[in-house]
């Protein structure tokens, strides 16, 4: 590396180099390419001059609160095309660029080589002579003295063989190419990255409702219950806990069970109905507990490894405290009242949506910030925030780039199914993680073509998947009526292929299987309309098995993170293999994709991808059995029994013991 303030960009010449497609860019550096601390940014270009002359490159880059450059020379990969990288060591957002320039001592050096008559020679030695005056004069102390004598020397030997062991000194030349002048030289645009921490890339989610999690039936959870409920969730080996709202829920127009239009006394209502005489989106729910509570239960969630991920739900009921204090921020129907929600035929008179394009908008805009630097506050620093898309891109950009400067810590997962280039630009805009369609992908097909582009796509750059089996608002088909083998094989499925997945807590790994009705994916007697009592001891829990997976996540680098994700090929559509790998770490996973039968067959593995060659034997552990097989070559049979477990995950060392 060396200071760039020896060496400026752009002398007196006009810039003779070129720069292309400088990667990675997100929309030509509009938006910020995503790391977490501790990874690296290889950065590629392509840098080229006119005719024959030799170029030389160097990326350029800096951290948040760096006053100056740093670069490292770039390698050439032929074709003008090159590449270097660097290490992103803090939170915050990084700039890099990209310089490039004609390299007239490389371009003197290979010419000096193949000049054979001694008077050429010693013509040519004379020539580098004056390149090497110009390095010096960039240069101080003992490296200008040594340059200087470098220069020298090539004027007053006559010798042709020694002038070749002089001109072809390996530290002298590149001492002299990091003070050459760069004659011609250009900068490419500076491009943004923005640097998470290490929970951004991987995560294991578990959601639960706090009015469910009262041990005594008949009674309202509490976020003490919740608290006192961490040791067992934690044992499952998840890191961050999700509530959904925890706000006074509104009384008028209140939904019943089952999403009743109307409700009946003693119905709770829903979470997301946020809003009642008791306040709003900085309130608790009087029956959940106190600030203190939350307080407390947010402390003892980090003693354990986790944190609490709050749900922000920018909506509210005709009860909330907005609706009077700033009717400016709703719309209204033509007979004066204010415009509920609705899809039609669907209306949800529960529900006031915010007008983002009132007059008062900046007045709107800054007490919803305020709502998130106040649970920040509170010690909350993960946000899944509901419906996101249905809100301006400007608001969201305005406010996470608001809430980053201050909190750089602060995580946010966007809610979001919907079309793909509205998720993308959610993504682009600055929300952390994303959710994803996997919810509805079941084949080895869907599964191999989508998880291929979110591990190798360039939107991958940007664009983090957070996968979930399950929500409170999905029983997706594949689940409704189902045995429990096919939670089984979506949980390996969503915590293998991702390095980011969640479940929807106590519904999930106890088969919570009943829909509503045929066409819905709402589930019958829905969490979201009442208070759920669960039996979390019930024999046929996959606790177990959740624990297990999650402490293998742990374990293994290979499965923190998603762009090792390499798939490898069956003859038999109801497996689905694929591995991951992280240095020496690799892991290879088969998945039975039918929950109800035996399946068995031939995979065809690509021993590279997992750091193996091509022929000669190796070793599978499976991680959930303690099963060792010896195996040799790329093909190599198996079977699975859904009844005994959803997949082989195997960790693979080379050789045989």
């Amino acid at each position: 590396m060396n200071d760039l303030s020896r060496a400026p960009v752009r002398e007196t010449l006009a810039p003779f180099a070129i720069i292309e497609d400088v990667r990675p860019r997100i929309d030509d550096g509009r938006f910020a390419v995503k790391r977490v601390v501790g990874e690296e940014i290889e950065v590629s270009a392509d840098g080229f001059a006119h005719g024959h002359e030799r170029v030389a490159c160097e990326l350029r880059y800096r951290g948040p609160g760096d006053t100056s450059w740093r670069a490292v020379e770039m390698e050439s990969l032929g074709n003008d095309r090159w590449r270097a990288r660097f290490a992103v060591d803090r939170l915050g957002t990084w700039q890099y660029g990209v310089a490039c320039w004609v390299d007239h001592l490389s371009a003197w050096r290979d010419a000096f080589l193949r000049r054979t008559d001694p008077a050429d020679l010693r013509m040519h030695a004379r020539m580098g002579a004056e390149l090497v005056d110009a390095c010096a004069a960039n240069a101080q102390g003992a490296a200008r003295e040594d340059l200087a004598r470098w220069a020298r020397a090539l004027r007053e030997e006559d010798d042709p063989a020694r002038l070749h062991e002089i001109a072809m000194e390996p530290s002298r030349l590149e001492l002299a190419r990091r003070h050459a002048p760069r004659a011609g030289a250009t900068q490419s645009a500076i491009f943004p990255a923005w640097v998470d921490r290490e929970r951004a890339r991987f995560s294991s989610w578990y959601e639960c409702f706090p009015r469910s999690m009262s041990p005594q039936p008949g009674r309202h959870g509490t976020l003490a219950d919740v608290e006192a409920g961490l040791g067992r969730i934690a044992a499952m080996g998840f890191d961050v806990l999700y509530l959904p709202p925890i706000h006074p829920i509104g009384r008028t127009k209140r939904k019943g069970r089952n999403n009743s239009p109307s409700s009946e006394a003693g119905d709770v209502g829903s979470p997301w109905g946020i809003g009642a005489r008791e306040g709003g989106h900085t309130a608790i729910h009087p029956e959940l507990g106190t600030h203190e509570d939350f307080r407390r239960l947010a402390a003892a969630a980090r003693e354990r490894g986790m944190e609490i991920a709050l749900d922000i739900a920018l909506q509210v009921t005709p009860d909330h405290p907005w609706v009077t204090q700033h009717p400016d921020w709703f719309r209204r129907r033509p007979d004066g009242s204010v415009q509920f929600a609705e899809n039609p035929p669907k209306k949800y008179e529960d529900i006031y949506p915010i007008d983002f394009e009132t007059r008062d908008w900046r007045s709107l805009w800054q007490t919803l910030r305020e709502v998130f630097e106040f649970w920040i506050g509170e010690g909350v620093e993960v946000f899944r925030v509901d419906n996101p898309h249905t809100k301006p891109f400007a608001f969201w950009e305005w406010l996470i780039a608001g809430i980053h400067r201050e909190h750089p810590r602060v995580i946010f997962l966007a809610e979001a199914f919907t079309r793909p280039r509205v998720m993308h630009r959610l993504a682009k805009l600055g929300f952390t993680q994303s959710y994803t369609y996997f919810t509805w992908r079941s084949t080895r097909q869907e599964l191999t073509e989508y998880f291929t582009e979110l591990a190798h796509d360039p939107s991958r750059e940007y664009f983090r998947p957070n996968c979930w089996p399950n929500t409170p608002d999905i029983l997706p088909r594949q689940l409704r009526d189902a045995p429990i083998e096919a939670f089984a094989v979506r949980l390996v499925l969503a915590a293998l292929l991702a390095a980011n997945y969640g479940i929807y807590g106590p519904a999930f790994e106890l088969g919570e299987n009943r829909p509503r009705d045929d066409v819905s994916e709402e589930y019958l007697a829905s969490e979201k309309y009442e208070i759920k009592r669960w039996d979390l001891d019930r024999p046929r829990s996959l606790a177990p098995l959740i624990a297990k997976v999650n402490a293998i996540r742990k374990a293994h680098p290979a499965l923190q993170s998603d762009w090792s994700l390499a798939f490898h090929g069956t003859d038999n559509d109801q497996l689905m293999c694929w591995s991951k790998r992280a240095g020496d770490d690799a892991i290879l996973v088969v998945a039975n994709l039918d929950p109800r039968h035996v399946q068995s067959g031939w995979i065809d593995v690509d021993l590279r991808a997992l750091g193996l060659s091509d022929y000669g034997a190796w070793t599978v552990e499976d991680l959930l059995t303690g099963e060792r097989y010896p195996w040799w070559g790329s093909r190599n049979f198996v079977m699975l029994d859904p009844r005994r477990g959803p997949a082989h995950v195997f960790a693979v060392t080379p050789g045989h013991p």
